[in-house]
């Protein structure tokens, strides 16, 4: 019996929510590649996309949006709630205490119940952010969207145009990314037949580790020590002479350059091509790449999404506490998506093992 370490070349499941071809570079949702979607779309788009399997059309549009702005209420029980949770608590820990709490929509759920959850993440990590700054908490307006109410209730002030596009662009092309650690907990979660809460604050759990979600904080460590363009190079081969990584750079599943990554790039470049900050990290980037191609000549490194995730999100302005709960904010809508799907086609999930211990103990 072979071992795939990781589940990896496995395939456990059809889907018509994604594609991520590894070998060219794509990443495609029902069909649209990603990096077009990224130029043209809101986030609130790209979920109809995920969710109802196509962009609303101009006839779905208005009782799309009146679904949306009918979502946003920040319950005073929450906000009691937040404020006894201690401090010392961490952002995702906080998200999924309040969310345990919430009313267990049907199975499968509406979508006017599976937006009210999704809104209610973002609502949520607002409120205890701000708390934490011993600030008072914003209430979301409906008059926004979806990318500009989130910085709105983190700020108190409505934010500038170019800040939604970025934001808007970030969470279109990191809401969904196939059977990646976190969307295959939600599955299995769901394949118990066990209900959405469930399922999501599992995927929260998975997302919370190292080696998922927290990548574009290391990168965002890693740009502010390095500091200025001419000490990039210096840096980083003490890095690569001890075997480091650098972060931003590889992934497990692309062979070439990261379309996310290149899509966010865009968006940056339209958006802040004029800050010093993005200037900084395209060169620190091409001193990385030319690095990375002379300690492993073998190999072919790209940049990944983590690196320019940290560069958009420092361009707008996102204090680095908030990556990786930004990143839930994002993800929850392709977490509801194979939720959906999976409960749909469902079979539970119980793959099996290899026992290598001992057989013969008396």
């Amino acid at each position: 019996m072979r071992v795939n370490a990781g589940l990896e070349g496995i395939v456990v499941a059809d889907t018509e929510i994604s594609h991520v071809n590894g070998e060219e570079g794509q990443l495609i949702y029902r069909g649209y590649d990603v990096k077009q979607l990224a130029r043209k779309i809101t986030y609130e788009q790209v979920v109809h996309l995920l969710w109802k399997g196509d962009l609303p059309q101009q006839k779905e549009e208005d009782s799309w949006t009146k679904i949306w702005k009918e979502a946003y209420e920040l319950t005073e029980e929450w906000i009691e709630f937040l404020k006894i949770i201690p401090k010392e608590v961490d952002m995702l820990s906080s998200l999924r205490s309040i969310l345990a709490t919430l009313d267990e929509p049907a199975s499968p759920p509406t979508m006017a119940q599976a937006i009210k959850f999704l809104v209610s993440v973002p609502m949520i990590i607002a409120a205890r952010y701000r708390l934490l700054q011993d600030l008072s908490i914003v209430h979301p307006r409906k008059d926004l969207s979806f990318a500009a109410n989130y910085l709105y209730m983190l700020r108190g002030e409505i934010p500038s145009t170019a800040h939604v596009q970025g934001l808007d662009a970030y969470l279109v092309l990191t809401a969904e990314h196939g059977f990646n650690a976190s969307t295959f907990t939600a599955r299995v979660v769901t394949s118990t037949e066990s209900d959405l809460i469930s399922a999501i604050i599992a995927a929260i759990g998975a997302l919370k580790g190292k080696l998922h979600g927290g990548a574009p904080l290391e990168v965002a460590d890693m740009l502010e020590e390095i500091r200025e363009v001419n000490r990039a190079e210096k840096w980083m081969r003490e890095k690569l002479e001890n075997r480091e990584k650098l972060m931003g750079f590889g992934h497990r599943v692309y062979k070439t350059m990261d379309p996310r990554a290149e899509a966010l790039r865009d968006v940056v470049q339209k958006n802040a091509k004029n800050e010093p900050w993005f200037q900084f990290a395209v060169q620190t980037e091409q001193i990385a790449l030319a690095l990375l191609k002379e300690y492993k000549p073998h190999r072919q490194i790209y940049t990944n999404v983590e690196f320019y995730t940290a560069a958009i999100l420092k361009a707008i302005r996102l204090p680095k506490e908030l990556y990786v709960p930004t990143f839930a904010v994002s993800r929850t809508a392709g977490w509801i998506a194979h939720i959906l799907e999976q409960a749909n086609h469902n079979r539970i999930i119980r793959p099996s093992a290899r026992y290598v211990g001992c057989k013969d103990k008396k």
